[in-house]
């Protein structure tokens, strides 16, 4: 059974990447910002917007649309940074925009395809059909604590 099989109707936070649907689980984020200015690590993935100081706390910030390949696009208005509790960590995520909160019932969820996707399919736990439209459900947890993201284990450690 996965992140996102339940007896039980459950809440996500809808965002957008390059034209896409997405979803995480709303009782890992944090808030959501307007995007602005971050200050740049040397030596971090190119995925590594840099850090952000979210009052007094040091908060790595990910760029989703290269660390999913797609292509890059000009930051507007709609850019947002969703702020998430990760493995008791706060990360921040760069993202298209935000569109609302959605409640899933469990019928309402699709086991994960079989075949690739922009993104290693590890992280893709489900998909939600919504409206005749398909959303594409990410367990953020596993994503963000992964080796190569590396965010939680040594980022901001003392």
């Amino acid at each position: 059974m996965n992140a996102f099989e339940a007896s039980s109707t459950a809440q996500y936070l809808t965002f957008t990447l390059d034209q896409e649907r997405y979803a995480v689980d709303i009782a890992k984020v944090r808030e959501v910002l307007e995007f602005s200015t971050v200050t740049k690590v040397p030596r971090t993935p190119e995925f590594m917007r840099g850090m952000i100081n979210l009052r007094g706390n040091i908060v790595p910030i990910v760029d989703m649309r290269i660390k999913f390949n797609l292509d890059k696009v000009a930051y507007d208005a709609f850019t947002v940074v969703i702020i998430l509790n990760v493995a008791n960590r706060v990360v921040g995520m760069v993202v298209d925009g935000v569109s609302d909160v959605l409640t899933l019932l469990p019928e309402q969820i699709r086991p994960s395809p079989e075949f690739g996707s922009t993104f290693d399919t590890e992280y893709l736990v489900g998909l939600g059909a919504v409206d005749q439209r398909m959303l594409i459900l990410v367990d953020i947890e596993k994503l963000m604590t992964s080796a190569d993201m590396a965010l939680v284990d040594s980022s901001g450690r003392a």
